[in-house]
């Protein structure tokens, strides 16, 4: 049995992204990070999992009445998504986020959401119990204050999610400095140093 802690490596075709309602007012109550560095890393995210080919998924919560609509630079980085609006609390509740999840056919979940210890944990550990291996992007999923950070962590890893950043998710998918798809992702995600990358796949190309 996979020890749900050090599971098998993510890949192209085990694993898929679920973005749980970055919403405009939802973002408005962050206060464990930055707002710019966490829509970069939100928009970053979901940017290196479009140029690896994963399906994603994408929900907010009663965009029309509570929390308003996903942020503006989410939907324009993935301009083609439709964002499921739900009323309930657990993503996962709904049918519709159930089917379209279920619909991608990965083991693995990428979770990201605001907030962390609801929007993003909730449906990640209920992925847990219905014998997916769940992950969740720490950092593109804020929250309002450092004690429902610490608390959300501790809760994840106990239920047996893996706690990670999502740039180390989507380099892991992405395995190989030499793919074409690495300055894609390593741009995406916003790394200076990623012209790097270029370098390393033209040796490759040339057998240096």
């Amino acid at each position: 049995m996979t020890n749900s802690y050090n599971p098998t490596p993510l890949t192209r075709d085990n694993a898929a992204l679920v973005l749980v309602d970055n919403q405009v007012g939802l973002m408005t109550g962050v206060r464990d990070y930055p707002i710019a560095e966490l829509k970069h890393n939100i928009v970053g995210l979901a940017k290196a999992a479009q140029a690896l080919g994963l399906p994603i998924v994408t929900t907010t919560t009663s965009s029309q009445t509570l929390w308003g609509p996903a942020i503006p630079e989410l939907t324009e980085a993935l301009p083609d998504q439709t964002f499921i609006d739900r009323t309930t609390v657990n993503a996962w509740d709904d049918p519709r986020v159930e089917e379209a999840i279920r619909a991608t056919g990965r083991t693995k979940l990428i979770f990201a959401g605001l907030s962390l210890e609801v929007c993003a944990a909730f449906p990640a550990m209920r992925a847990v119990r219905e014998g997916f291996e769940a992950y969740v992007a720490v950092d593109a999923s804020g929250t309002f204050n450092a004690t429902k950070r610490e608390t959300a962590l501790v809760r994840l890893t106990q239920a047996g999610v893996v706690v990670a950043d999502g740039a180390s998710l989507m380099i892991e998918i992405l395995a190989d400095n030499a793919s074409v798809d690495a300055g894609p992702v390593y741009g995406a995600l916003g790394m200076d140093w990623s012209v790097l990358v270029g370098q390393v796949r033209e040796s490759a190309r040339h057998g240096v």
